[in-house]
C-alpha cells in the first residue's frame, strides 16, 4: 500500500499559511506598550484600614487606549482585596500618558492581627500588583505592573488616667472627677466607638457607662474624657463616712476601649487623697 501524498493545492494552501502566519495567531508586536514609570503611595491610613494610590505612566508606539488595571492590594505579604479599575485613558503614539487609581481595604485581619502588628512594631509593606489592558486597533497587549510603599504598623491604643480630684464637701460627702485619657501613639487619627469605664471605690462599684461614643484621636494626641461620681452612704453604702475620714480613697477603673477591630480591656488603680471643698 503507497503511502498517502498531498495534493497539490493542498501543498500549496499550508505553505502559504505557514509562511504568512495565520491570522488567529498574531504575533507579538516588535514596540509593545512600556511602562515607563510607577509608584504606590498611601492616601490614608487608618488603625485597621488603608487608602493605597498605584500611578504610572505608559508609553504606545502607536495610538491606543489604556482600558483597565487588573490588580491585587497586597499588606505584608497577603492579598486582602483582588479588582478591577476601569481606566479608558486615550493613548498619544511616542508620548507619556499618565494613569492613577485608588482602593481602600482592610489591611488588618482581626484583633489577634492589630495586637501582634502593635506588639512587632516597625513598618509593613503595602503593594499593588497586576496588569494592564492596553488596546491599539485589534492589538491587545497587558503590562505587568507592581509597586509598594512602606508605611508604619498600626499601634493600639493606651489608656491613662490623666487627672482625679476628690473634693469632700463633708464628712459624709465626697465627689470625684476623673479624666480618663486614650493615647492615640499612631501618626493618623484613631475612630472610636466608646470608651466603656465601672469606676470601684474600695472595692465596690460605684459608677458605669460609655464615653468617648462616636469620638475620634487627632494622630499622636491623647483624647480626654472626664466623668464626675459622688461618694454618699446613698451611693456606696454605711461605710462611705468612714472610708472619707480616713482621708484618701481607693478606687480602680476598669473597662474596654472599643473601635472597627479594636476591643482593647483596661484596668487603672490607686489612691486619691481628699480635698476639702471651699
Amino acid at each position: 500500500m503507497k503511502p498517502s501524498t498531498l495534493s497539490p493545492c493542498l501543498a500549496v494552501a499550508l505553505f502559504s499559511c505557514l509562511w504568512l502566519g495565520c491570522a488567529s495567531a498574531p504575533s507579538r508586536p516588535e514596540n509593545p506598550p512600556t511602562l515607563a514609570l510607577q509608584e504606590t503611595t498611601v492616601a490614608s491610613q487608618g488603625l485597621t484600614d488603608a487608602t493605597v494610590r498605584y500611578a504610572g505612566q505608559v508609553v504606545s508606539p502607536s495610538p491606543g487606549v489604556l482600558e483597565k488595571a487588573d490588580y491585587e492590594l497586597v499588606s505584608d505579604g497577603q492579598v486582602v482585596k483582588t479588582g478591577t479599575a476601569a481606566l479608558n485613558v486615550p493613548l498619544t503614539a511616542g508620548q507619556p500618558t499618565a494613569f492613577s487609581f485608588e482602593e481602600r481595604a482592610a489591611y488588618v485581619r482581626g484583633s489577634e492581627d492589630l495586637k501582634a502588628m502593635s506588639e512587632r512594631g516597625g513598618t509593613l509593606l503595602m503593594a499593588l500588583r497586576g496588569t494592564l489592558t492596553v488596546r491599539s486597533g485589534q492589538t491587545v497587549e497587558t503590562l505587568p505592573f507592581a509597586a509598594s510603599r512602606a508605611v508604619r504598623v498600626p499601634r493600639l491604643p493606651e489608656v491613662v488616667v490623666e487627672s482625679l480630684d476628690a473634693a469632700r464637701y463633708s464628712a459624709e460627702e465626697v465627689n470625684l472627677t476623673l479624666r480618663l485619657g486614650v493615647k492615640n501613639p499612631n501618626p493618623f487619627p484613631l475612630r472610636l466607638e466608646g470608651l466603656r469605664y465601672t469606676l470601684s471605690v474600695a472595692g465596690k462599684p460605684l459608677d458605669e457607662g460609655t464615653l468617648a461614643k462616636a469620638d475620634t484621636v487627632d494622630a499622636s494626641a491623647t483624647g480626654v474624657y472626664p466623668l464626675e461620681a459622688s461618694v454618699t452612704a446613698a451611693t456606696l453604702g454605711p461605710e462611705a463616712k468612714a472610708l472619707i475620714a480616713k482621708g484618701t480613697l481607693p478606687y480602680q477603673v476598669k473597662g474596654e476601649v472599643k473601635g472597627p477591630l479594636l476591643s482593647l480591656p483596661y484596668t487603672l488603680e490607686g489612691s486619691v487623697k481628699l480635698n476639702v471643698s471651699r
